[in-house]
This record gives structure tokens, C-alpha cells and sequence, in this order.
């Protein structure tokens, strides 16, 4: 055990290890915080942070992922649990899986063949990644497999009560925004339908999860940093059980209010008179489209840097009804994404996102997602579609199979995909407006219109990668150009820190492969 030393702070001390600076700082910020009548002895009771003042006051600042952690009594673990202050998302990523998982995943398991998910992108796999929809879910955004899976522990009594993220009570927006509830009964799970396209404090239920002694056996949910940091603090908990359910997860609004922005500057038609009910979109690259398939047409030259996350049939799926949910059919407007607005990632994108290495959820027992799922183009319906599953342990497999017994999930084949990924990764990274941000590119600020948008996105949809490889272009990607905005922020010496060994592997492949991917890595070097 290291050496413990203590630090008086006026009337409060504080028992630490050997700390780094930084550490250090932490601790002095969070000893700012405490309530001096709480400070009994060497024993400290800290206040959590104002939420109200994120993320200035928060200790990643900017790149503050808003997990609900710093808003509790368990503060003080933030230095070992955030995935974004010093090598956290390395730290815990590479340092929890095998406890986590019984083992750490098989760095040399590449895509076969036969496009099955590979674990040096996807994660430790317990069986292969497969295709299911949930049911009787009414009201899900998908077909409700998370929702299905966390009802039926509940129900079968796996667990006491399920951490999980609903919509806010507050009208037509409420699909966007979060609130974390301890549910503990089904109405409660059945809140937490819909994907919440915002930045979600999962954690902030902490301080009354501890102030529950009847919960002894507990399933959370949540996205990639909030699994980090509850499994770095999971011991602390006293919980006799513990399952965790994930899902994928990239390139969330920081604020509820900027994902309502994006909708009404991408579908204002919509937003005006309809109850939006939640939406999805993906990633493709008009680059690339230029350089392979119609080079030959220079008026579209200038569009080279328009590029966005979205749906594999590279529009965005926006679901909603009418003024009156109760009579109102649901309905989808799908908007190929070239016609978004090219400064969309300037107000649509937390930093935290930017600085994420977890789109698989790699520290969840199960995850939920649906980049690998295959896409009917002509006939898409979220409400409709397979999505898939990845089990990573024997906790996972019995998490599944509760909703299967409970009739609540439906089990397809296997994940598979076809079609070359890297081209399209690497030409996404050189034409996203983000990365031409950093190395002083032009931008796009308009939209196509909305007729050669649509003819793109089906020419997309036909050319582009499917299923499992749709999925490792998606990573692939978002690894890339989330290690060029650390290296841009934070310098190499510290961006290295940081990367997980996946991600590491990932980004020297394309240095070794991809000179236009090493020139960009060189410009963004040469501004230090």
C-alpha cells in the first residue's frame, strides 16, 4: 500500500496517498466544497458539486462527461473514476476489464471473413454478438430489448431496483431531458424508454441508492463513461449483486437544450407542430462518395467537408406524432443527413464526446445497440428493427436470459457483415468538419439540398459497408478522430496516456496504412 499522508486544509484534513499534482488539485477543489461542521476527525464528508455550475466548477471542465458522480457524496472518488482526467478512460478501461470480465479482450481477434464482431474492437465477447428485438414494449424508441431485459430482472426478482435514465416530466421536450430515478417498480423501468440524446448524470441517484438499505441486489444502466465510474466505486456500494446493462454510445449534446436545437434547425417543419418522440443519426463521408463514385461532377466539389453521425442509411430518424400522443400515429421523417447544417458539431457535440474511447460500452456484463443491425432502407422503422447484443459474461448471460424466459426478448442469428470499412473511415476522419477545424481546412456551413441529398444517401446505402463492418467503420472513425482532438487539446505525451490499448492499436494501423491520416496527425504535432 502506498505511504498515506495527511493535509490539513484549515479545519478539514483529508487522508491521501502519494498524489500528483493534479490529484491534488482535485482534492483541494473538492475540500473547497465541504460543509466544516462535517469534517469530525480525519473522516470527510464532502458536499457535492452545484450541478447548476457544470461544467465549470466540475474537475474535467469542459470535457465533462456530466456522468452524476461529482454530484454525490462519492466526489471524492473522482480521481480514480472519471474516464476524462488524466489516463482515466485508459486506466479504467484497460484496468477493469479483467476484473470485471474474468479476462481482458484478445487484442489479436481481427475481423474474419465472414464479418463476425471481432473483441479487439468490440470488447470481450462471452458468446458472438447477435441480433434480437424486444417485446411487448409499447412506446419503445427501438423494439425495446434494454427496457425488456431490466423489466424482466425486475420482475423475476434478479434484482431489488434498476438505476436508469427517463424523460423528463416536462411536456413536448421531455424526450430530451434526462433524469436519473432508482426505479423500483416496472412503471418506473417502463420511464426509461427512448434514448436520451443529451448528456445523463446516471450516477446522481448514488446518495440515495446509499441511503436504501432493502437494495442489496442492484442493475444499472448506462452509457460507456457512466459504467466507468460506477465500476470504479461499485466496491464502496455494499451491494450484495451487482449487473450492469450498456449501450452504445457516441457524439451526445452536452444540453437538452442543444439537442432541441439541432432538431429545429435540421426539421424545423417538425418541431413546430408534432411531439417529437426521439431521433438517431450516424456517420458517412461526402469525400469519400466525391473521390469514388462522382469525381467527375465538379460543382460538388465544394462539399468535401460535410460529414455527420447518423443512421446506416446515412439519414437521420426522427420519430414522432402528432399534438395528441394518444390519437396521433407515430411517424418518421428521415432527412439524408448531407442536408444538416455543417457547424452541426459546433453546438450538437459535447467535448467530452470528442474525447471518448468507448463507443462499445466495454466495462457493461451486457450491451445494447444497433450499429451492426442490418438496415431495410426502403421500409425502416426504429419501432421495427433488429438490434444487437453483445454478452460479455455469465452475469450477461443470465441477464438475457431472464427476458427471454419472461417472453420479453427475441433472439435472432448472428451478427455478420460485409464491405471494406477502413476507406470510409479514413475519408470520413480527412472530410469531417471537426478535424478540418483543427488543422485550419475549409468548412461547409450549408446543407445539400434536399433532392441530391436523397439520391447520396441511397447511393451510400448501397456502396457503403453493412452490418458488423458498418459497425467497425463507425468505430474506427470515431477512434480516429477523437485521438486527433485530444492530441490537438492535450499534446501526444498525454494523448498516449489516455487511449486504451484497443484504441492505440487502432489509430497506429491507419498511421502505418494511411498517409492522408498520418498528414493530418503531422499538422495537428506541428501547431505544439
Amino acid at each position: 500500500m502506498p505511504k498515506k499522508e495527511s493535509y490539513n486544509f484549515g479545519n478539514c484534513f483529508i487522508a491521501c496517498k502519494k498524489i500528483t499534482n493534479l490529484e491534488l488539485l482535485v482534492s483541494v477543489l473538492l475540500l473547497a466544497q465541504c460543509y466544516p461542521s462535517e469534517c469530525l476527525g480525519n473522516s470527510l464528508y464532502p458536499k457535492p458539486i452545484d450541478a447548476n455550475s457544470w461544467p465549470d466548477k466540475f474537475p474535467a471542465k469542459s470535457h465533462c462527461s456530466k456522468c452524476g458522480l461529482c454530484e454525490t457524496k462519492y466526489v471524492t472518488h473522482v480521481v480514480d473514476a472519471c474516464a476524462f482526467l488524466e489516463d482515466g478512460m485508459k486506466r479504467n478501461i484497460d484496468g477493469l476489464e479483467s476484473i470485471v470480465h474474468g479476462r481482458r479482450r484478445k487484442p489479436d481477434a481481427h475481423e474474419d471473413t465472414n464479418g463476425i464482431a471481432d473483441e479487439a474492437r468490440f470488447g470481450v465477447m462471452h458468446s458472438p454478438m447477435f441480433l434480437a428485438r424486444g417485446r411487448d414494449i409499447p412506446n419503445a424508441q427501438w423494439t425495446g430489448c434494454v427496457t425488456g431485459i431490466a423489466v424482466s430482472m425486475l420482475e423475476s426478482k434478479m434484482v431489488d431496483a434498476v438505476v436508469c435514465i427517463a424523460s423528463g416530466d416536462d411536456g413536448v421536450d421531455g424526450w430530451s431531458n434526462p433524469e436519473p430515478i432508482l426505479a423500483r417498480t416496472v412503471q418506473d423501468v417502463m420511464r426509461g424508454r427512448g434514448v436520451k440524446p443529451a448528456l445523463a448524470p446516471s450516477l446522481r441517484v448514488l446518495d440515495e441508492l446509499r441511503e436504501s438499505p432493502d437494495v442489496k441486489k442492484l442493475l444499472f444502466c448506462g452509457v460507456g463513461c457512466a459504467v466507468q465510474a460506477f465500476r470504479a466505486i461499485q466496491g464502496e456500494l455494499g451491494l450484495e449483486e451487482v449487473f450492469v446493462l450498456g449501450t452504445n454510445c457516441a457524439d451526445n449534446s452536452p444540453t437538452p437544450e442543444a439537442a432541441r436545437n439541432f432538431l429545429r434547425r435540421s426539421v424545423p417543419n417538425l418541431t413546430d407542430i408534432n411531439t417529437i418522440l426521439g431521433y438517431e443519426f450516424s456517420q458517412v463521408s461526402v469525400y469519400f462518395l466525391i473521390q469514388h463514385i462522382i469525381l467527375t461532377i465538379p460543382s460538388f466539389s465544394q462539399l468535401r467537408c460535410l460529414s455527420y453521425y447518423g443512421m446506416k442509411d446515412f439519414r437521420v430518424h426522427v420519430k414522432y406524432t402528432g399534438d395528441d400522443k394518444a390519437s396521433s400515429p407515430v411517424t418518421y421523417e428521415r432527412l439524408p443527413y448531407f442536408c444538416l447544417p455543417g457547424d452541426v458539431a459546433q453546438f450538437a457535440i459535447a467535448d467530452s464526446c470528442l474525447a471518448c474511447f468507448d463507443y462499445t460500452n466495454a466495462l457493461a456484463d451486457v450491451v445494447v445497440g444497433y450499429m451492426a443491425a442490418p438496415i431495410d432502407s426502403n421500409n425502416f422503422r426504429m419501432h421495427q428493427s433488429q438490434q444487437t447484443i453483445t454478452v460479455r459474461n455469465t452475469r450477461g448471460e443470465r441477464m438475457v436470459q431472464s427476458a427471454v424466459n419472461a417472453g420479453r426478448l427475441e433472439i435472432g442469428a448472428v451478427a455478420s457483415g460485409a464491405g471494406n470499412h477502413e476507406k470510409f473511415a479514413s475519408a470520413t476522419v480527412s472530410s469531417d468538419n471537426i478535424v478540418q477545424a483543427m488543422v485550419g481546412g475549409k468548412m461547409q456551413e450549408q446543407g445539400m439540398p434536399r433532392f441530391i441529398g436523397e439520391i447520396m444517401a441511397t447511393i451510400m446505402t448501397s456502396v457503403g459497408p453493412k452490418g458488423v463492418n458498418f459497425a467497425r467503420y463507425s468505430i474506427d472513425y470515431h477512434v480516429l478522430r477523437n485521438y486527433l482532438h485530444v492530441l490537438d487539446i492535450w499534446g501526444e505525451n498525454a494523448t498516449m496516456k489516455k487511449l486504451p490499448d484497443y484504441a492505440q492499436s487502432v489509430v497506429n494501423n491507419y498511421l502505418e496504412t494511411d498517409e492522408t491520416f498520418k498528414r493530418i496527425v503531422s499538422k495537428i504535432k506541428s501547431k505544439k
